[in-house]
């Protein structure tokens, strides 16, 4: 305990507290704010326009009863249209296969890119040219991704059922995309193939950031190679997966054009994603404003899992 002397006035204790900032020291924040908004103006007005402006135009519709074709002036009608989707099964049975697609798809995109991206992390005779032909798909278009691998597929023609039966695998040969059981997951199978190099990229780029002096130093104290990627590894590598992770969920759950090129939403809609739902609303029956509500919904299930993951990436920052 600290004693003052009689007629001495105790000295106040900043520590732990900023100094106040001057007026002129925040005028000059301020203006850096304003200039930092100018010089990025430029990059967010095309994102406001064509992402923004469309995007609340949709949400809109989704309270009217738009539809093409129509002579008589587009009505609002509250939500009506979101309590006749409450009872839409088939919708609900097409948002069922967009959960276990994007789950499907997410979860083994991650765990095949993982085991890849450590792969390509050693010093391998040829790692670059792995490396290159791992980025392959990442550079084709879904729509020549989907003719593609329909060849592959192809009950007459595709080299898969003419490798299974030179393997003898199979007595005849299988029509993948057309089976009610088998569709969905020969649909997973191209999905992951397709996402797999973005999901590698970023995963080897995280894994190039774990530095080595702490994989040796754990080599020295005897750890082994799933101890060392266990302690050492994953720890530096987490952020990166609960941020890839996340953003492949929301990929694979919005996808489109590669589902509607390989099956069309077929057989009797087993591949029918919520997107191919909506599209085929809007554009094959013409109900713009019941095809936008079901965009809505769409758009609160992301939001919802957007702000649990940025709840836990904050927390987990805090911690």
């Amino acid at each position: 305990m600290s004693v003052t002397a009689p007629g001495t006035a105790k000295a106040p204790d900043n520590r732990g507290t900023a100094p106040p900032r001057s007026a002129g020291a925040r005028k000059q924040a301020l203006g850096l704010d304003r200039d930092a908004w100018f010089l990025l103006l430029p990059a967010l007005l095309p994102i406001l326009l064509l992402s923004a402006g469309p995007l609340l135009y949709g949400l809109s519709l989704a309270f009217t009863d738009a539809q093409s074709g129509r002579t008589e002036v587009t009505k609002f009608v509250g939500a009506d249209n979101l309590v006749d989707l409450r009872f839409d099964s088939l919708f609900w049975d097409s948002f069922k296969i967009g959960l276990i697609w994007a789950v499907c798809v997410t979860a083994l995109q991650f765990v095949l890119a993982l085991g890849l991206a450590v792969l390509l992390n050693q010093n391998l005779r040829f790692r670059w040219l792995a490396r290159t032909l791992a980025l392959v798909p990442w550079a084709m278009p879904e729509v020549v991704i989907g003719i593609m691998w329909r060849l592959v597929y192809h009950q007459d023609a595709g080299i898969l059922n003419a490798t299974l039966n030179d393997l003898h695998l199979i007595s005849e040969n299988v029509d993948w995309l057309a089976g009610l059981s088998l569709a969905l997951p020969a649909v997973i199978v191209v999905g992951v193939w397709a996402g797999m190099p973005q999901t590698t990229v970023v995963l080897l780029a995280g894994l190039q950031n774990v530095p080595h002096e702490l994989h040796e130093a754990a080599a020295l104290d005897g750890a082994g190679l799933w101890r060392r990627f266990r302690t050492v590894t994953w720890p530096t590598l987490k952020p990166v997966v609960l941020s890839i992770t996340a953003l492949n969920f929301i990929w694979n759950f919005n996808s489109f054009g590669l589902v509607y090129v390989l099956t069309g939403g077929g057989p009797g809609g087993a591949t029918r994603l919520p997107m191919l739902f909506a599209y085929e609303e809007a554009f094959r029956y013409g109900q713009f404003g019941y095809a936008a509500a079901m965009g809505l919904v769409m758009v609160a299930v992301i939001a919802v899992l957007l702000a649990v993951f940025l709840r836990n990436r904050l927390k987990g920052d805090d911690q």
